[in-house]
């Protein structure tokens, strides 16, 4: 099945959100498994092809601690600040109108599911550390072994960041290999930059599209508080841990 990785489909000088963007859509099946409705389409445009994984805003399950309908909104919030840091690696994710009406469309990775966090940190572990530090910064709330991909080429993908964003602390991650370690100062640095970015830049504006303000603001305190810490934090409590882990 075609992936990130299939050049035959997405050609060089392609730019991915572009061809989510304004590709025509077509579904192909609902994915099983899944809290909410999320399906497999397909988009096209002038020759180029690329399968991605939708999710309607309308399809969403309604939760006590986030505003109903903006789970979607989350998953390109994610993407997006990930895409102005350079780390860790969330496929490209746009908002759009889809068969059953607008949500989050993200190109598709195709990855051996057998292979997650659990498996991947025996020889990969130190990749890890900018995506334990990218879900302190969007307050991940669900981060299972499951939602850690690797391609065929190699590239470890980040997935499912709907739960995020919120202002109130809900950290749930199987990601604590590193609590307690300093923060690599290079990770530090890009943090720091961010804090200033999401505070007054161009980037804030960008984020108050897809969350609201005290989201963001939220997201510029857990930012300078990481740096000021420098290290990584520790779970707080059993529910710092999501279930079920993979």
């Amino acid at each position: 099945m075609p992936g990130l990785e299939r050049t035959s489909a997405i050609g060089r000088g392609v730019n991915p959100p572009d061809l989510l963007a304004g590709g025509e859509f077509r579904l192909l099946g609902i994915l099983p498994r899944a809290s909410n409705y999320t399906f497999l389409g397909e988009v096209c445009r002038n020759g180029e092809t690329a399968l991605v994984v939708y999710k309607p805003r309308d399809g969403e399950t309604p939760l006590w601690d986030f505003p109903e309908g903006t789970l979607c909104r989350r998953e390109v919030a994610a993407y997006a600040l990930s895409e102005w840091l350079g780390w860790p690696s969330v496929p490209p994710t746009i908002l759009r109108e889809g068969p059953h009406g607008p949500g989050a469309v993200q190109l598709f990775v195709n990855a051996d599911p057998r292979e997650h966090y659990f498996t991947l940190r025996e020889t990969r572990l130190d990749e890890f550390r900018p995506v334990a530090a990218f879900d302190v910064l969007i307050n991940n709330a669900d981060r299972k072994s499951g939602h850690c991909l690797r391609s065929a080429d190699g590239t470890i993908w980040l997935v499912d960041h709907g739960v995020s964003f919120s202002v109130e602390p809900k950290l749930r991650t199987v990601i604590w290999d590193f609590a307690g370690e300093r923060l690599p100062s290079a990770l530090c640095s890009d943090v720091e930059r961010l804090a200033g970015e999401l505070d007054s830049g161009p980037l804030r504006e960008r984020m108050l599209e897809l969350i609201d303000q005290r989201e963001v603001n939220a997201t510029v305190r857990r930012a300078r508080a990481l740096v000021r810490s420098g290290r990584f934090p520790s779970p707080g409590s059993r529910r710092s841990y999501p279930w079920p882990p993979v």
